[in-house]
């Protein structure tokens, strides 16, 4: 048995919940990928995964040896690349476009490892928001979050998804009150962001098993996507209460620093944003551009990995799609329908 092959294996299917995950990031059969985690298991003599209809979850051992392994895991392969990088004296500008939200919550804290790697590599970063032919015109990697439209022609992976979670500063939350059911978000001050397109995020929704509730968030202020971090700053501030990506709850964020404090946590939203990596067939044969893609990949599989139950991506919601100046028109236009 390839132990090494198998640890990878059984890594990706952890943090992909689905052995056909894990056998999409290494190129693999479905039937390799159980045949070696199901080898590993028989060394082991305990269970790893649990294998369930829609797909797997470690077992409490499992659990355990992931969390013993995966570091050193990472180790050797930051060790194999550092190793490759000399070897093959990679250098030159890989052009890279990125919604300035990953670049933020994501990228600019990863980067020293990045350069720590390949110091020969130069990174040209551009602001990007949509695959539009003027803004992937001289870039060779594009990372958008999503569900994006007219990149028929670049390949296409989607890396992981994000998720969002409600936040107020505890002195906010001590002034109003900590809304237990999220229709109680009706009577606060809702700090709402405009989307790429035009459509304010007013919509807020949440499942809980079988339960879903549609919120209309209301408040005193709507900014633009790239104005963005206003929000976060403002309910940092006490102003009122923010819908962010879980990113915010990663080490040095503000919920780990208690500068924020997440409600309503046993609500899952319903709408889940893909993380998408773009790039043109062309670029994976320059061998600057693939380390930093292969690089870019591991990232996000481990930010992943730390939220320790992925996120499936939800499809386009229909507010999205209808291009409306408000998301929550959708309740109103669903409402008409039923009368």
């Amino acid at each position: 048995m390839d132990k090494l092959r198998a640890l990878e294996y059984f890594i990706a299917a952890a943090q992909g919940a689905s052995l056909s995950a894990a056998a999409r990031r290494h190129g693999v059969s479905v039937a390799a990928v159980a045949k070696l985690i199901s080898a590993l298991e028989s060394e082991l003599k305990v269970q790893l995964l649990e294998r369930r209809r829609n797909g797997v979850v470690p077992t409490a051992a499992g659990t355990s040896y992931l969390e013993a392994c995966t570091p050193v895991l990472r180790q050797l392969t930051d060790a194999e690349q550092k190793i490759s990088a000399g070897a093959s004296q990679l250098e030159g500008t890989v052009v890279v476009g990125i919604q300035p939200i990953i670049a933020q919550e994501v990228l600019t804290a990863a980067l020293p490892r990045f350069y720590a790697l390949y110091p020969d590599i130069q990174l040209d970063v551009r602001h990007f928001m949509r695959p539009m032919p003027e803004q992937v015109q001289g870039v060779d990697i594009m990372l958008v979050m999503g569900w994006p439209k007219g990149a028929e022609e670049l390949v296409h992976r989607q890396l992981g998804a994000t998720t969002f979670i409600v936040v107020a500063s505890p002195a906010y939350w001590a002034a109003h009150g900590i809304p237990k059911h999220p229709a109680e978000l009706e009577r606060h001050n809702c700090l709402c962001i405009r989307t790429n397109v035009g459509s304010v995020m007013d919509l807020w929704r949440f499942q809980r098993g079988d339960e879903r509730v549609s919120v209309s968030a209301r408040g005193r202020l709507v900014v633009d996507n790239v104005h963005r971090d206003m929000v976060r700053d403002l309910a940092v501030a006490g102003v009122g209460v923010a819908r962010l990506l879980d990113w915010h709850q990663r080490p040095g964020g503000e919920v780990s620093r208690g500068l924020l404090l997440p409600v309503l946590g046993d609500w899952k939203p319903e709408d889940v944003p893909p993380i998408n990596l773009l790039y043109p067939p062309r670029v994976r044969r320059i061998p600057r551009v693939r380390v930093f893609l292969d690089w870019v990949t591991q990232l996000f599989a481990e930010i992943e990995h730390e939220r320790r139950r992925p996120y499936p991506a939800t499809p386009m919601p229909r507010w999205l799609k209808s291009h409306l100046r408000r998301a929550s028109a959708t309740l109103e236009t669903s409402a008409g329908t039923a009368g």
